[in-house]
């Protein structure tokens, strides 16, 4: 049961990390929301890593896969961020949920984890449950008719990204240690963002955010980290398609915040998507566990 308990730490963690993610690029923008990210990772888990340190030279592949994941998640996240921005949540989410079966046939084909076919079924119940949940309109899911929409391209590319990157942190999670992999991809974040800073001559004026949005930035950057913690000590325990279908399913979460907070009002294909996630999520932890 301990990786279902780390999985849906993940869940919860980007549940809420997603919402002020989305608030923080919205203020500052994609490149210095990630830098902070990177900055609060790299400074925070140092005294929890350093005596592991030597796992990196020590073992060569190892840090080339690593590094390998931090790039595909740099250029995934910042594609996902500028879909958020950019794009209607409508439009844009039902796309980004496409990481899912990316992160499951990548484990499935090329890391040799098998599914029974109880499995296969539930996460397929889940990602269909998802998909509905956060598509507010039938015509949304109607993909080859949206394709000029705004974000539509960015949410596409973000969905493939960070579908490799999920595999990616799972796969050097396990072949290093959660924790390592984690401090050496946000480190990698952090200093890719520094040097586009430093190109554009803007580092000088980089800490000026954190003095208007201090809270927004730290709670943003831990919440999120956290999330990224807990799923890669998930996939230590649990296969990666498990880790990820639970996790993922953080887009639910969303819309249930928005039903007893908001007091939103959703379409009934969106009540039968919740549901239907929720119990194949449930299902899922009960036959893994």
């Amino acid at each position: 049961m301990t990786g279902i308990f780390f999985a849906v730490g993940a869940l919860i963690s980007w549940g809420v990390g997603d919402f002020l993610i989305q608030r923080t690029t919205r203020k500052i923008g994609d490149w210095r929301t990630l830098f902070y990210i990177g900055l609060v990772a790299f400074v925070g888990l140092f005294p929890f890593v350093q005596n592991d340190v030597h796992i990196l030279w020590e073992h060569p592949s190892d840090f080339t896969l690593i590094a390998l994941g931090s790039i595909v998640m740099f250029f995934g996240a910042l594609f996902d961020f500028e879909a958020l921005k950019r794009g209607k949540i409508a439009i844009v989410e039902p796309l980004l949920a496409l990481e899912v079966p990316i992160t499951v046939g990548l484990s499935v084909t090329l890391w040799g984890e098998t599914l029974s076919l109880t499995q296969s079924i539930l996460i397929a119940c889940v990602f269909f449950g998802i998909v509905l949940a956060v598509t507010i309109r039938h015509g949304h899911l109607h993909y080859h008719k949206r394709i000029f929409e705004r974000g539509v391209a960015f949410a596409g590319a973000g969905a493939v990204g960070m579908g490799l990157a999920n595999f990616l942190v799972g796969v050097s999670s396990e072949v290093s240690s959660p924790l390592i992999a984690i401090w050496v991809i946000q480190g990698f974040l952090f200093l890719f963002c520094s040097a586009y800073f430093i190109g554009q001559g803007k580092a000088a004026h980089l800490f000026a955010d954190f003095k208007k949005y201090p809270l927004l930035i730290v709670s943003q950057s831990i919440i999120d980290n956290l999330a990224w913690i807990c799923y890669a000590y998930a996939v230590v325990f649990i296969p990666i398609s498990i880790a990820t279908t639970i996790s993922e399913s953080y887009i639910v979460l969303a819309a249930l915040l928005g039903i007893f907070i908001n007091k939103e009002k959703l379409r009934w294909h969106q009540y039968v998507g919740i549901a239907t996630a929720c119990v194949g999520v449930i299902l899922l932890s009960y036959i893994t566990g």
